[in-house]
């Protein structure tokens, strides 16, 4: 048999894995043998969904209310989440510019295949969410990551954005709050940034899923800049709903129409009781409970960053937001994924190598997740530092 039948298509040769997958496969074998695990590899909130929005999801299915939405997602959600920026941030949000989607990554995807050619650029930072250069790749489009580091709090700033700027660049891709950095863009910065980018006629996009998990300073959104850049967000995080699978993405007026029929064809429609959930997600009772749970977060991070330091590794940047910490390791190893499989094998410590994020000197960094409670956190740092007394 000519086993050329079997290739895959050449798109496939640019889709890298998620490495950190194999090391939480490990994990997971571990723990069903009977080992104690202490997870700060996964970027996913440990609570559970708040119960308003879990009330709401039982109530839709109870009512039958299981069949497709339209495209763009159930009117009533779309314009609670335009009522949302108006009390978030002050802002009239036309809801005919809100798509709701399969999750974040259905918004980059939609997004990516709308506006990228094969052969355009995107530009995006270097530590980045892994997945974001394969949005592009999937299309046809060339990711070309930027190198930055902790002098720019790990984000792209106008200056880097204009060096890299090519006739083939055709988008800014930034994340503010990053992963898996936690850090911002500052406001102004990124004013100079979608300035850049119309002038030079390319679009920015911005990805605010972490939008809600801010410790330091106000929340802001990009949408106070202009309408004609897009901006990503998710139910995932901040809002606790990570496998109901729902995100959303604000487009510019213009682009509603062809994103509209995109999801048509490749969505349809997201998840139907999961919108009738997260209706619930914006109430009252709801935001109390992920206001409390932000403190907490919060106070994980005050808690892990010194501790980390202490041990001897290297986080120049304090992240404003989200739930990581990218933690230079060059004082004991330049081999980082090494080093998260030996501590997960030798001491049941379960964090995410640095080559997950892109080429940035990967070998010499980790990424730790405070998703798990302050107990387990502090024996997870007790187990990291008898790991390293060998050092």
């Amino acid at each position: 048999m000519d086993k050329t039948r079997f290739k895959t298509a050449r798109r496939m040769q640019d889709i890298q894995p998620f490495h950190v997958m194999k090391l939480l496969a490990h994990a997971r074998s571990l723990e069903a043998g009977g080992r104690s695990i202490i997870h700060m590899e996964v970027g996913e909130p440990d609570f559970e969904t708040a119960a308003p929005i879990i009330r709401a999801g039982v109530r839709a299915l109870e009512a039958g209310l299981t069949h497709y939405t339209p495209a763009c997602g159930l009117p009533a959600l779309r314009a609670a989440i335009a009522r949302y920026y108006s009390d978030q941030y002050g802002l009239s949000i036309d809801p005919g510019r809100v798509i709701v989607t399969p999750g974040a990554s259905g918004a980059l995807q939609l997004v990516m295949s709308v506006l990228i050619d094969p052969g355009e650029v995107v530009l995006m930072a270097d530590p980045g969410y892994p997945c974001n250069r394969n949005f592009v790749s999937l299309v046809g489009g060339k990711p070309v990551a930027i190198a930055v580091g902790p002098e720019s709090g790990y984000q792209l700033n106008a200056e880097r954005v204009e060096q890299a700027w090519t006739p083939e660049t055709r988008v800014v891709l930034v994340s503010s709050p990053s992963n898996p950095t936690g850090t911002l863009i500052a406001p102004g910065e990124l004013r100079q940034i979608h300035q850049l980018t119309e002038q030079r006629n390319g679009l920015l996009v911005v990805d605010e899923i972490y939008q809600g998990l801010l410790y330091e300073g106000s929340s802001s959104t990009a949408l106070t800049l202009a309408d004609d850049l897009f901006v990503i967000n998710s139910f995932s995080k901040y809002f606790g709903m990570t496998g109901w699978r729902l995100g959303w993405v604000i487009a510019p007026e213009v682009y509603v129409e062809p994103v509209d029929r995109l999801a048509q064809n490749i969505f349809l429609a997201a998840s139907t009781p999961a919108q009738h959930a997260a209706l619930a997600a914006f109430e009252p009772e709801t935001l109390t409970i992920l206001e409390q749970r932000r403190q907490a977060f919060r106070q994980r991070r005050d808690y892990l960053l010194p501790a980390l330091r202490e041990l001897g590794f290297e986080i120049p940047a304090t992240p404003q937001g989200a739930f990581y910490l990218y933690a230079n390791c060059a004082a004991f190893t330049d081999d980082s994924y090494g080093f998260c499989m030996d501590l997960l094998e030798q001491q049941g410590v379960a964090v995410t190598p640095g080559r997950d994020f892109g080429n940035n000197q990967p070998g010499q960094h980790l990424r730790f997740a405070y998703t798990t409670g302050i107990t387990k956190l502090k024996e997870g740092v007790e187990r990291l530092s008898r790991f390293l007394e060998r050092y």
